[in-house]
């Protein structure tokens, strides 16, 4: 299974945000930057996330992004669920109907897949996600912030 890049970028901003808790909280440009992904798509995975209750993102002087609880107890598992939104992962039914989908069992081995893929992810959180040594060096690369100026 392959993640959207809009899931991978959520996934990284909500790690990033996960070790800020003992800094200035971050900006969504801050983020956006250290993390190497365009601003313009970190601020659409921002609105997301604080639409789903993940991230909390205050304006103006000493504004910032930080992980609200349940941000830090999120499933990865229903995270990505949420993101990637339903649907299988070979189209069968499409605009060109595969002419084996009436007697087809690699459908049903992929969903099998899928379904595995998910339970793995399901018991994880963000905070599990940042223990060492990811943490860390997120903590690295984020004390080397880059001029937003």
């Amino acid at each position: 299974m392959r993640l959207t890049k809009f899931t991978d970028v959520a996934l990284r901003v909500l790690m990033r945000l996960a070790v800020a808790e003992n800094e200035d909280p971050p900006t969504t440009r801050e983020v956006a930057a250290t993390m190497q992904v365009p601003y313009t798509h970190a601020a659409k995975v921002v609105a997301k996330l604080q639409h789903l209750g993940l991230i909390e993102a205050r304006r103006g002087r000493g504004g910032g992004l930080s992980l609200t609880g349940a941000g830090h107890s999120a499933s990865i598992g229903e995270l990505v669920r949420e993101l990637e939104g339903p649907g299988d992962v070979v189209e069968c039914e499409g605009a060109t109907p595969c002419p084996l989908r009436s007697a087809c069992r690699l459908r049903g081995a992929l969903r099998r897949a899928e379904d595995a893929f998910y339970a793995s992810l399901d018991p994880l959180t963000v905070t599990e996600l940042v223990a060492s040594p990811t943490g860390p060096l997120l903590i690295g690369i984020s004390s080397t912030r880059p001029d937003t100026g």
